[in-house]
């Protein structure tokens, strides 16, 4: 993948359209659209109509032509975009002309991936538009658009320059310990390094509630028959979904359904309810239900408070305890509550025949999963940039039980591994490797 190259793709989503979009970028991207539309003369950033003719001279299509010159594009490259109509013949056509007048077919991501080696985004950004394509939530596109912006970059910063200034001091300290310049005390070293370490902490602690806006949130409802987790299902779901009787175990098999919970995708699970089986189909229904909360980010277990508590109630209230995370949900309050209930933690009342609670319910599971206020703060959502961010963190856990046994030279190696570790997220040193997992996930054209 020659950065030398021409590069073409179509960059708008396959099958038919009013609009498709064909992209070139490289430096022969002009010459090739030349080519192609017979020799048609261009003004940077300025929309030209043409005629795309067959080889017979036949008009097929009127597009309009926009060239971005170089530095001055998305890639930092000369960049021609081509919109025609949106039928796949036409920019089949249109790809088969560019390749045949010296341009070649772009790998997933390689547009964004020369934005990239061309300093117009880092490593975050990069990734960022992969995220925003990806969204299936306002709330996701919003978190992806500010980490277009730099969001991560801003969040590493005051770590970063901390560590960079901490080493600078170490090496000046090493460098002319003969004269004027101060070495760091072994108690001001550990002050330092403990305080990178409680900033970097704090941003890695964040990604635990940041992949949730990333990658979404699995909730599974758990309860016993005819507690109205169906009728729940349903209620959150804003749809029929879910079969509801009056006649136990009508539930056996796991139902699930997507939905937006205030800009969080979720995937809602609805499971067979808790009791002895009545029979073998039931019985592996409940053993899924008990996957599914074992799986599952958050469990709601619903209870009926408006009938007096039962042995099934008091087994799964029992279990919650095994449970990562659990919210009690007492449903039916439409209904006078029944005498005996001890639910113990948060419990929320709702009922799922009238959506009363069913604000609190979601703003409760929303504050459980996204604590921050407004769920609007910046999060680290990215695995990848987690993973290294706890690498910096070892490295300098390292580093400070070293001090005072080892020279400074040998807690300089600690030190600048945590620097390449933070450096890695945004690009600043990176590795081809890492280039090819994170490009080869996006959509040609991009």
């Amino acid at each position: 993948m020659a950065e030398t190259d021409t590069i073409v793709a179509v960059s708008t989503p396959p099958g038919r359209g009013g609009l498709g979009i064909v992209r070139l970028s490289g430096p022969s991207a002009y010459a090739v659209s030349a080519a192609v539309f017979a020799g048609i003369a261009l003004q940077p950033r300025h929309a030209t109509l043409a005629q795309y003719r067959d080889p017979s001279g036949a008009l097929l299509d009127e597009v309009i032509l926009t060239w971005f010159q170089a530095p001055h594009s998305a890639t930092a490259e000369d960049v021609v975009e081509i919109s025609a109509h949106g039928a796949p013949v036409l920019l089949d056509a249109l790809l088969r002309d560019a390749c045949g007048h010296g341009a070649r077919l772009a790998e997933p991501g390689e547009f964004t991936r020369r934005a990239f080696l061309h300093g117009r985004l880092d490593l975050t950004q990069a990734e960022a538009v992969g995220d925003l394509i990806a969204a299936h939530t306002l709330f996701q596109a919003r978190t992806a658009a500010r980490q277009l912006q730099g969001s991560v970059a801003q969040l590493l910063r005051p770590a970063h320059q901390q560590l960079v200034e901490l080493i600078a001091r170490l090496e000046a300290g090493i460098d002319f310990a003969d004269n004027d310049v101060t070495v760091l005390a072994d108690d001001a070293l550990r002050s330092a390094l403990t305080a990178v370490e409680r900033a970097l902490t704090a941003l890695a602690a964040g990604f635990e509630h940041g992949r949730f806006v990333r990658e979404g949130i699995r909730l599974a409802l758990l309860g016993r028959p005819n507690v109205g987790k169906s009728s729940l299902f349903n209620c959150l779901l804003r749809r029929e979904r879910a079969i509801v009787t009056a006649e136990a175990g009508t539930t056996r098999d796991l139902v699930e359904d997507s939905l937006d919970w205030d800009g969080i995708p979720v995937q809602l699970i609805d499971t067979a309810g808790i009791r002895d089986p009545q029979g073998q189909a039931e019985h592996i229904g409940i053993q899924k239900s008990w996957q599914a909360a074992a799986d599952a980010d958050l469990v709601l277990a619903v209870f009926d408070t408006s009938s007096p508590p039962t042995l099934e109630d008091a087994a799964l209230e029992a279990r919650l305890a095994t449970l990562p995370q659990a919210l009690r949900v007492g449903n039916k309050r439409d209904l006078p509550q029944a005498p005996g209930w001890t639910l113990s933690g948060q419990t929320l009342f709702v009922s799922a025949l009238t959506g009363a609670g069913l604000d609190a319910l979601r703003a409760a599971v929303r504050l459980r999963l996204l604590p921050a206020a407004g769920g609007e703060a910046a999060f680290i959502t990215n695995a990848r940039h987690a993973q290294q961010i706890q690498l910096a963190i070892d490295c300098l856990g390292r580093c400070r039980a070293a001090v005072g046994s080892v020279p400074h030279e040998v807690l300089l190696v600690d030190l600048y591994e945590a620097l390449h570790a933070l450096d890695a997220i945004t690009g600043q040193t990176t590795v081809e490797d890492i280039l090819g997992v994170i490009f080869s996930r996006f959509c040609i054209g991009k």
